[in-house]
Order: structure tokens, then sequence, then C-alpha cells
């Protein structure tokens, strides 16, 4: 089982370093970043189990699209307009987010109710699989904090890149 009380104890320690590393990774824009770490990512998930944790969908709200919208209203069985009053409001920068953490469509077996239509961010998260990765630093940064996986990801960079 996942102790996310040592796991956000440990994350916050290593922001510094992690912020440090990110900048240089940024700087450096090695050529094979994406499949080193691709690799890290199938690491970090052979043995993490989200549904363990489920610390991103009880901590911060994913942005929901107008088509995540549509998606999920729609296997509700109710009018996007009726889903955006239930569950969404508009944040700062006037995105849709989900009114609540956790999230309202979270069980307290940590498995999404929506999960087949669950909004894009959500499916795409910790987005430590995807090409073009130096472009995310910033946010993956901030994910350590929230998800073991991206931790353990950086741990990897720190071994590959840090000095």
């Amino acid at each position: 089982m996942i102790d996310l009380k040592a796991h956000t104890e440990k994350a916050k320690l290593a922001l510094k370093k992690n912020k440090k590393l990110a900048a240089q990774l940024r700087k450096k824009k090695s050529k094979n970043l994406d499949v080193i770490v691709s690799d890290l990512h199938d690491k970090a998930f052979s043995h993490i189990d989200c549904l363990e944790c489920a610390n991103c969908c009880k901590s911060i709200s994913p942005i929901v699209t107008d088509k995540d919208i549509q998606r999920i209203a729609k296997h509700l069985r109710v009018r996007p307009a009726k889903l955006v009053e239930d569950y969404l409001l508009l944040d700062e920068e006037n995105d849709y987010v989900f009114r609540q953490q956790p999230c309202p469509f979270l069980g307290e077996d940590n498995y999404c109710s929506i999960y087949d239509v669950r909004p894009k961010a959500c499916r795409e998260y910790p987005h430590t699989d995807r090409d073009k990765f130096h472009q995310l630093l910033n946010l993956s940064v901030k994910n350590t904090v929230i998800c073991p996986a991206v931790l353990e990801v950086f741990e990897g960079l720190e071994e590959k890149f840090g000095r």
C-alpha cells in the first residue's frame, strides 16, 4: 500500500532538487529524453498501482473540455448544462474543473465511475509517457508531490542526468 503522507514528505524534500534538474534538462534538450522518461514511466508503473493511491483524483482537478462535457453528459444521460451545473466550475483561467475534491466520480474503492469517458486530462495523467517531455517539465515537477510514479521518474532522471 502506498503511504501518501510519506510520499508527500519525500517529494517536498526533493522539490528544490527536482526544479533544478528540470531547468538543467530544459537547457540540455537531450534528444533521447522521451525514450528515457518512457522507460522510467514503464518501470514505475510496473509496481505502482493507481488504484492503491488515487491521490490525483483526491487532490487535484483536471481541466474538463467541452468534448469531455459532451461525452460525460451522454454517458450519464444528462444535459451538458446539468453536468456543468452539478459538477463543474470555471477556474481563474476560465477552464472548467470539478468543483470538489476528491473527484465526485471517485468511489471509496478508488475506482472511477466514469472511467471509460473520463476527461482527457485524466486519461493522460501523469503525462510521463508523452512525447516532448521537456515541454512538461514544470508541470511534472509539481506532479512529483501528487504522484509517486512521477517522483520515481524524477529519481531515475536524477540518476541519469543529475550532478
